[in-house]
């Protein structure tokens, strides 16, 4: 027979349990202050934020539960092109790197080489790499989509969960898209 389990250990298993749920949980935000902050839309253009650098960024209102067009546009994005690798909203997987973290310290040129480039790399007798998409159309037409919507995840701005609400797609957006993909 078994004794009882110690007070501490009971009390170290709920609290992993709660934090496992809390990452689990598609509305929970893990706020990072400092990307929140260089990620803040001071200027908007045709329905398109940008960042006090001219960066793309995201726009989310309606106390959290609305999100600018390109944020959604990027979510389907990623869950159309990235996520096979990239695990669920941008989360990493085990051969592939969480984007989300990844965004906190790669600069806006340095998502758009990589994506458009690929990379490869070696660490610890591992390797890895990353395609590059500069050729695919269904990525490139939509790369700024794609950085917004893994800032906004790198920020903790939006959580796991598809964006319910979401703005109108901008005429610039469908004058954009028709001019990239040719149609």
């Amino acid at each position: 027979m078994l004794g009882a389990v110690p007070a501490a250990t009971v009390a170290l298993a709920q609290d992993a349990k709660s934090d496992l749920t809390n990452k689990l949980d598609p509305n929970a935000k893990e706020l990072d202050e400092p990307v929140l902050k260089a990620a803040t839309a001071v200027k908007e253009e045709d329905g398109k934020y940008l960042d006090k650098d001219g960066h793309p960024t995201f726009h989310i209102t309606n106390d959290g539960k609305k999100v600018d067009w390109y944020t959604y546009s990027g979510y389907r994005r990623y869950h159309a092109e990235c996520h096979v690798c990239h695990g669920p909203d941008g989360m990493g997987s085990t051969y592939a790197p969480a984007l989300k973290d990844s965004l906190k310290r790669l600069s806006y040129e340095e998502f758009y080489g990589i994506l458009a480039g690929g990379r490869q790399n070696h660490t610890a007798g591992n390797e890895s790499v990353m395609p590059a998409f500069g050729d695919n159309k269904n990525v490139m037409c939509y790369a700024n989509d794609l950085y917004v919507y893994l800032r906004a995840r790198a920020s903790g701005a939006w959580g796991r969960a598809r964006p319910g609400e979401k703005e109108d797609k901008p005429e610039a957006a469908k004058t954009a898209e028709k001019e990239c993909l040719g149609g």
